[in-house]
């Protein structure tokens, strides 16, 4: 049976946020997490990505939790796990690059991970600054701290400490 009115529409993600509005979103996973997580919601969550027509999710939660739903409901993903464990350099170096790549084609991307977080706002802020986009890593911090209402820890810091040697290593 076909789902009709206004559910067909799905529910917003929790924590739903614009980095770059209308091409770059976060949100936290899609059901929540832990206790939290509702496959019924997963399901609403994820039928309100496909609607709102994002071309692709990236997933950076360390497990392969929701990625058989992105396939089933036939919305493009990639999964990217970042981990406490991660040598970020190396992680930050082919995730930015890709994320870029992946904006310049002019896809509508999601990020996420298990809870809108240090990890996920830090990367964001993070990305740009190492994209140019924003000068410096206080403007960065400041301005995804404004977008997503969290303000950013030591951990999120890091990944702005990262972004910013790697962009200034490409800059020779």
């Amino acid at each position: 049976m076909a789902v009709k009115g206004k559910w067909a529409q799905g529910i917003t993600p929790r924590n739903f946020t614009w980095i770059i509005k209308g091409q770059l979103a976060v949100c936290e996973r899609p059901g929540g997490y832990g206790e939290n997580h509702r496959k019924v919601r997963r399901q609403e969550e994820i039928i309100w990505i496909r609607e709102q027509a994002f071309t692709c999710v990236v997933s950076l939660i360390p497990s392969e939790h929701n990625l058989h739903n992105y396939a089933e409901y036939e919305i493009p993903f990639v999964h990217r796990p970042l981990s406490v464990h991660d040598e970020l350099p190396e992680r930050l170096g082919d995730l930015y690059p890709e994320l870029k790549g992946l904006l310049a084609n002019g896809d509508k991307v999601l990020v996420h991970q298990d809870e809108l977080g240090d990890r996920v706002c830090g990367f964001m802020a993070g990305f740009l600054l190492w994209d140019g986009l924003v000068p410096t890593g206080p403007e960065a911090i400041s301005i995804v701290e404004h977008l997503t209402s969290r303000q950013l820890g030591p951990v999120g810091r890091e990944y702005v400490a990262v972004a910013i040697a790697l962009r200034d290593r490409a800059n020779g």
